[in-house]
Formats: structure tokens, sequence, C-alpha cells
């Protein structure tokens, strides 16, 4: 089959002035690339750019193209130099399969449809599940479970919800304002099978900080049967036994962003960090998922890009002291160390999720957020 060639960047000349704008080449970029199952654009981007973050001003610097998402395994980029840098596609015969995403979505199904973050508040006044039948101390599929507080219509269909984890900021200097505790969540359904590792430690000090808010995981479905108090609804699917006390909401049916664009944000919160990493013991590293101390209220939305760093160490100055005794004299804090990318990916009112997406060292708890480097 004659491969048609698509010109990605040439409809409009990509000369040193649109890498002027940031997108620089890396000093040992490829001449080509052929794509591969389990690339992301990011990571191509990355083998190209001194700063893969921002692949979409070089795409979108060509109009003929459409939507740089459709790129496939076995297509090519190449790279000339004809009248300034410039990229071409060449495309593969595409079997069947599917388009290189921005980040793996596969990856990230759990996050994207299972979990959401909400107010305490919110999550203490939903309708709860007060009983199940037959008085059985566990519900499963095809049972009738009895619900107070329901408001709704019979037909109607619920997400059935448990708590999971309570994310928490660095405020240190109010520890009243540590209002997020699991165990004065007003519910008897215990938080179970949180994936997140979360440190209460600031700067060396240990304190909650302020509550960010609650998350819940959709561990069912439900119908309404008969509405009244309590509601009689049929389970209709779960993942785990439903018990007393867990919480009911609406069905969400909004789907999620298919398409990923980095993008550097306007500006970054003072004491946004990240407060939870996800399935790892100590610090996470490239495509695992982070939680930010930020949200929508901060302006956050999905696709901002920012840099992570560790605070600098305080040590010692023995010079400024002139002595070298290390318990007395002048201490001095070492700058902040550039660790590692992240890309938020669902954006809540108060926290984000966030993936890791290139790094020189692991994050910690507690990393530092600033505009990406």
């Amino acid at each position: 089959m004659i491969r048609k060639l698509i010109v990605l960047l040439a409809g409009m000349l990509v000369t040193v002035a649109v890498y002027a704008a940031g997108a620089q080449l890396r000093a040992d970029h490829p001449d080509s690339y052929t794509v591969r199952r389990g690339d992301t654009l990011w990571g191509i981007s990355a083998k190209f750019l001194s700063k893969p973050w921002l692949w979409p001003e070089i795409w979108q610097a060509n109009p003929q193209v459409r939507n740089p998402h459709l790129i496939y395994p076995g297509d090519v980029l190449n790279l000339s130099f004809i009248n300034g840098p410039r990229l071409r596609l060449e495309p593969g015969v595409h079997a069947e399969g599917e388009a290189v995403p921005a980040i793996p979505l596969s990856q990230l199904k759990m996050f994207l449809k299972d979990m959401r973050v909400m107010d305490a508040n919110t999550v203490n006044a939903a309708p709860y599940v007060v009983g199940l039948e037959e008085a059985r101390l566990r519900g499963t599929v095809g049972q009738n479970i009895y619900v107070r507080g329901l408001q709704g219509e019979p037909g109607q269909r619920w997400a059935i919800v448990r708590p999971t984890h309570v994310f928490r900021g660095f405020n240190q200097n109010d520890p009243s304002k540590a209002d997020l505790v699991g165990h004065e969540l007003d519910s008897n359904a215990a938080m179970v099978n949180a994936p997140w590792d979360e440190d209460t430690r600031n700067d060396g000090h240990y304190g909650f900080g302020d509550g960010l808010g609650v998350e819940v995981s959709v561990i069912g479905t439900a119908e309404t049967l008969r509405m009244g108090d309590p509601s009689t609804l049929l389970l209709l699917d779960s993942t785990m036994e439903i018990r007393s006390g867990d919480r009911i909401m609406p069905v969400d049916d909004t789907p999620y962003d298919p398409y990923y664009y980095p993008h550097a944000p306007k500006s970054v919160p003072a004491n946004a960090k990240v407060v939870a990493f996800a399935d790892a013991m100590d610090a996470a590293g490239p495509r695992q998922v982070v939680v930010l101390s930020i949200g929508a209220r901060d302006g956050v939305d999905n696709g901002q890009t920012f840099s992570i760093s560790e605070p600098g160490e305080t040590i010692h100055d023995d010079v400024a002291s002139n002595s070298w005794n290390r318990g007395v004299g002048k201490t001095v804090t070492l700058p902040d160390e550039y660790v590692a990318h992240v890309m938020v990916f669902r954006t809540f009112d108060r926290v984000s999720y966030g993936l890791v997406m290139d790094g020189l060292r692991p994050v910690h708890v507690g990393g530092r957020l600033s505009m990406p480097q």
C-alpha cells in the first residue's frame, strides 16, 4: 500500500519562531521514530522536545491536522531541516487498534470512573443504607436494600458509595481546622480499600491539616422500587458486599475526557503540594497517580502541568557561624530541587488527581508545585 504522506508541521513552516515560544528541540533528538504500542504523546514528544508538555504547541502549528491524537502504532515521525526544523508523519498500515493517547487511560480507569472527592458534609447528608432484605448483615446482587433520606421516583438508578479516604492539607498553624478524620464521618461503614498513602508531616512536624475532602468509591448501583421512609431499592450490581451505612448518590454519567492537552497553569497557589500518592510504599514515580492540594476553586483544569520540587534542606552554615558545632550558630535553607512533572487528569473542588509523567527523583508527600520547568 502506498503510504500517504501527511505533513504534520509543514502547513505552517515550523521555523525558529515557533520554537522561540518554548518548544526547543532536544540536543539528542532522533531523526525518526516509529510509534509503538504503549506509547503516549508525552513520551513521543519527549524524544524530540526538551519540554514535552509543549507538544500541543507544535501539533497545532499545522491547521491541516484535525486531531493530533490520531497517531497509531506503526506510524513514523521524521524530523527534517528543510527551511527550518519540521516533523512529518508517515502513516503505517493501521490494523484494528487504538490511537496513541496523551496519557495511559486504561491504567487510570479506577480513578476516572469509580472515585469521587466530596465535601464531608455532603457525604454525611447523603441518603444511606439502613437495612438489608431478611435482616442480613451484607447485601448481594438481586437483593433489596432499604434506604433512608432518599428523594426521587421509582425506576431511578443510584450509585452506592463508600468512603475510602480523607485528604488533608498542611495547615500547621491552626490544628482546629483538622475537621476531616475518618471516625468523624457519620457512618458505620468503615473506610476500606484506600489506595492512598498519606502523611500528616510538614517540614518535620506532625499534625493534621485542613480537610480538603472525602474520597468515596462507587461499589455498586441500585434501582428504586418503592419510595418511602425507608425506600426500597433493588441491588443491580456491586464490587463488594453492601452494608448498613453505605451512602446513596446520583449516578455520574458524565464521560471523562478522552483527550488531554498539556498546558502550563496561569499561576500556582502558594501552598500547592502533593498530599498523597497511590499504590506505592514511600514515594511515587512516572505513571503513578498522586493527589494535589489544589482543585477547581483554584482554577485547576485537566491537562495543567506542574513541576514538583522537594523542599530544600536546612543545614548548618559552618562559615557564617564561625563554628563547627552543629548545635549552635547560623543555618541556611537550600533551594528546592526539581524531581518530576505531573499532569492533572481529574479535578474536584479542592483536590486534583495527577499523573507523574517523568522525573529525576521519587515524588514524596509534601512535594511543592510550581510552573513547569
